[in-house]
């Protein structure tokens, strides 16, 4: 007997007790602490409600599961949590701002020892809260430890560069980086882990304090970790805040008392929370925002390998990851052939539960999302599109199956718009310059994929388009890796540059201490050193 796709999908939601005992949670997290000022606080007010996107089967039919809560709390909380990371910094002179590097890398790595510890816990919060498959949510945990020690490296190799004075016409100086102050860091919920501490951890670690606000998705697998950054920090150098954020945070942007807004998002948050600063000049801001990067296959590229990479690109986490392959253009005389290779390479993929073995597809997180790839699958279509892949747009509770969308145009709304989710759009086109005027007349600006075997054609895209992208790749996927590389983008995708050392410098400011090479002040600048009674005045190496 044949099983139809509508059963299929429904297959893939299980009941609770077939749930592999190793990927379960052993019980509820229901949060009712929050960090501030050095003290587990407790918490006994309002409580959000975190389901999983994974629907379990009951009587009543499919159900989200219910794994935890977690605080709502009130702007009373959040200017408490300021005002002890206000404290902490003590307008550069506190404990944390003045310690020396080599100290605040031991308490950096006294961190990541103690989050090791609670990897099997935070791994299996990753898969359940935003449904990221177990095999890649171990990943974001693993690579998230490697980023926090090659910061560690990076760090020390700019303290050992910043240990010796340069004398200049007369004047000797010794130039390091000091922190800004005050940092207010929002990650993102498709890397919750991993993209947040690509900002909180160089942060931190510059001598900056901190108020972190986990994302709306992912917030649970965080709690875990409050303890160790307790005990492995000064108090109020780490402090949490939870509620509403159009609640909590205004007031915090309002009281001019940050001093860097780091935030993974949207560009239209960033914008209106950096205008409630009473003095934006004063205010940095390391931003991570919309994306909506191409991919342009031109008849001369190896269409094989520009499907694999396309599907890797668009699909990867459910097409949910900022560096997503968001729009393909297509050269027209090889359109047809490239859309039939896309749909059978999609068609492969395994779809269910994140703990299933070679699983590609899972549940989305959030509520919505599948109601607006819906929306955009019937405007796509009431255009002139086709859905081309069987099955393309099927939806069932939170699963969205892949729909590979062709021809589209530009008067759809995924043309433009950012999905965020397991639709590829296909664009034929006629012209290279067609692309390059899209990518031109784009708000976004931070990466395309090209696909040509040609060096003319290849050089005739990459001299204009790194002027309008922060990264080209050449017959690749777009990505953010290797962490060592700069991420960042133009226009309303980004601002300031990460990667394991621009993000050093982007939570910092070169300072330097001078003098006239008089003999009172070599007597001088020699006694402090030599007395190693100055944290920043020193010649000390950190090997």
């Amino acid at each position: 007997m044949t099983t139809s796709f509508e059963d299929q999908l429904a297959q893939i939601f299980v009941e609770e007790n077939e749930i592999p005992e190793i990927y379960r949670l052993s019980q509820e997290i229901h949060q009712r602490e929050y960090l501030c000022n050095g003290e587990m606080k407790q918490w006994n007010g309002k409580v959000h409600e975190v389901y999983s996107p994974v629907c379990i089967r009951t009587d009543q039919g499919l159900q989200r599961k219910l794994i935890g809560t977690y605080p709502v709390c009130s702007e009373i909380e959040a200017f408490e949590a300021l005002d002890a990371a206000v404290t902490a910094y003590d307008s550069g002179r506190g404990k944390w701002p003045t310690m020396s590097v080599a100290d605040r890398i031991a308490c950096v790595e006294k961190f990541a020892g103690k989050m090791r510890e609670q990897k099997e816990i935070v791994v299996k919060l990753i898969m359940w809260e935003i449904g990221k498959s177990y095999l890649d949510s171990v990943k974001e945990f693993d690579r998230t430890l490697e980023y926090i020690f090659a910061t560690i490296d990076a760090l020390k190799d700019v303290d050992r560069d910043s240990s010796r004075f340069t004398i200049e016409q007369g004047i000797a100086a010794q130039i390091r980086r000091s922190p800004l102050g005050v940092v207010l860091c929002m990650g993102p919920f498709n890397y919750p882990l991993n993209e947040t501490f690509t900002t909180l951890i160089p942060a931190i670690i510059m001598g900056n304090t901190l108020l972190f606000k986990p994302p709306k998705h992912g917030t649970l697998l965080h709690y875990p970790l409050l303890e160790a950054f307790k005990d492995s920090f000064p108090k109020g150098v780490v402090n949490t805040i939870y509620g509403r954020g159009n609640v909590i945070i205004p007031g915090l942007m309002k009281s001019g008392k940050i001093n860097v807004l780091t935030l993974i998002g949207s560009s239209k948050v960033a914008n209106e929370l950096k205008k409630l600063h009473p003095k934006v000049n004063r205010l940095r801001a390391i931003l991570g925002l919309d994306a909506k990067n191409a991919a342009i296959i031109t008849a001369k590229a190896d269409i094989q390998l520009a499907v694999q990479e396309t599907v890797l690109g668009s699909l990867s986490f459910n097409g949910q990851r900022c560096t997503a392959l968001k729009i393909v253009f297509v050269q027209k005389e090889i359109a047809d052939e490239f859309v039939r290779e896309l749909c059978s390479e999609v068609n492969k993929l395994k779809f269910g539960m994140p703990w299933e073995k070679g699983v590609s597809l899972t549940p989305l997180p959030e509520p919505n999302k599948p109601a607006y790839l819906k929306e955009c699958i019937e405007d796509a279509i009431a255009n002139g599109a086709h859905v081309m892949n069987e099955h393309g747009g099927a939806v069932l509770e939170s699963f969205v199956y892949p729909a590979v969308l062709f021809p589209v145009n530009n008067t759809m709304k995924l043309y433009r718009e950012e999905q965020f989710g397991p639709l590829i759009p296909v664009v034929p086109f006629n012209e290279l310059e067609e692309t390059i005027e899209y990518l031109i007349e784009s708000p976004h600006g931070q990466q395309v994929s090209i696909f040509s075997n040609d060096q003319y054609e290849l050089a005739s895209l990459i001299d204009p388009l790194v002027n309008q992208v922060s990264r080209v790749n050449v017959n690749c996927q777009c990505q953010r890796g290797p962490d060592v590389f700069p991420f960042t983008g133009r226009k309303d995708s980004a601002e300031g540059t990460l990667s394991v050392v621009d993000a050093l410098r982007s939570f910092s400011i070169r300072s330097l201490v001078a003098a006239k090479l008089t003999e009172s002040n070599k007597q001088l600048i020699n006694d402090i050193v030599n007395g190693q009674e100055s944290n920043f005045l020193s010649t000390k190496f950190i090997f």
